[in-house]
């Protein structure tokens, strides 16, 4: 780190030292103890403006208080059947670790409908693991590699992708928003695979929207890019949807399954016992209401502008022979979640 950045460092950690006591508390609680980093995280996704960096962690922190973040792993989704179909509908899971010792999770993007439940539920469920990342994988990672590791890599299946994902933009909005504004510089790299059509047509448009920091942390691979992944991480480290040769078989032999997005998967059996174990710690005064978690998204205007765009070039994909006519009459509303989505279907 260059003087100039070290000079930044000690500017923010200054006013970091101003902020008020609660603030301060749930920043303990976020840095796990690797202040610095953190600091570095914010100034880089602000260009290294120490001004707007420090708003943007404040402004974070202040939405960690007004959400109650830091209990956030002391409130299972519930009852257990709710939590299974937000599960089975947003499929997420983490596989192993990458060769520099990151996290790697795999999101299946094309075959996440995020239409079984509220989108508050989708939401609570995220921004979990998240945490459950960043206070238990992450901290671990670098105990045991003896340095500092905050970050993971992501590889996102787009096997199943239509253009009735357009209808999911704003949830997927919603959650990216989320991600971008208070988990800034967690994903080193973003792997896109298995990219049909309607993903290479809109990447085209959407790609300049992208700052240039994210755009270098995207790379699309082609078909299931397991040559490329197997550089960074070792065989049984591979997604399913990127181990075509292990695709007839899910099963390890100890029974538990390879399907890193099963409820099954170790990821997913030790995430829920901990928030179990971490709700047996707690004893809240009122009893939690099954639907009153709900969770404020913060404004992002670079994601509207991307949401927007998605809407005007899927429909210009419209009458073209490989989309058909799936997006008649469909419109992307306002990106701001209505009352009426906080409510579980049934």
């Amino acid at each position: 780190m260059g003087s100039d950045s070290s000079d930044a460092i000690r500017e923010f950690e200054a006013l970091m030292d101003k902020v008020d006591e609660p603030l301060k508390k749930t920043f303990e609680n976020m840095h796990q103890g690797y202040l610095q980093q953190t600091l570095e995280r914010f100034l880089k996704a602000r260009e290294g403006n120490v001004d707007k960096a420090h708003k943007m962690l404040v402004d974070c922190l202040n939405w960690r208080l007004q959400n109650d973040i830091d209990n956030i792993l002391a409130k299972p989704i519930e009852p257990i059947e709710v939590y299974n179909i937000v599960r089975e509908s947003h499929l997420i899971g983490m596989t192993g670790y990458s060769k520099k010792g990151l996290p790697v999770f795999a999101l299946g993007v094309g075959l996440s409908m995020f239409d079984k439940a509220s989108v508050d539920k989708y939401v609570q469920s995220h921004i979990q693991i998240n945490e459950y990342r960043d206070r238990v994988i992450l901290p671990e990672a670098s105990k045991k590699h003896g340095r500092y590791i905050g970050s993971c890599l992501k590889v996102m299946d787009m096997t199943g992708l239509k253009l009735s994902a357009l209808s999911r933009i704003k949830i997927s909005t919603a959650i990216s928003t989320i991600d971008d504004l208070n988990y800034p510089e967690k994903t080193e790299t973003y792997y896109i695979v298995n990219a049909p059509y309607v993903f290479s047509a809109c990447w085209k448009v959407v790609r300049p929207l992208l700052q240039e920091r994210t755009r270098r942390k995207i790379r699309v691979l082609e078909g299931s890019g397991r040559e490329e992944l197997l550089k960074v991480m070792d065989y049984e480290v591979l997604p399913q949807f990127s181990n075509r040769e292990n695709s007839g078989s899910s099963k390890h032999n100890n029974g538990r399954t390879s399907d890193c997005f099963s409820l099954k998967h170790p990821f997913h059996f030790e995430l829920y016992n901990y928030i179990k174990q971490q709700a047996s710690k707690t004893k809240p005064i009122v009893p939690i209401k099954m639907d009153s978690f709900h969770v404020e998204v913060p404004d992002d205007p670079e994601g509207t502008i991307i949401a927007q765009t998605l809407e005007s070039e899927l429909h210009k994909l419209e009458g073209e022979e490989k989309v058909g006519n799936a997006v008649h009459n469909l419109k992307i509303n306002d990106r701001t979640l209505s009352r009426s989505e906080s409510a579980d279907r049934k």
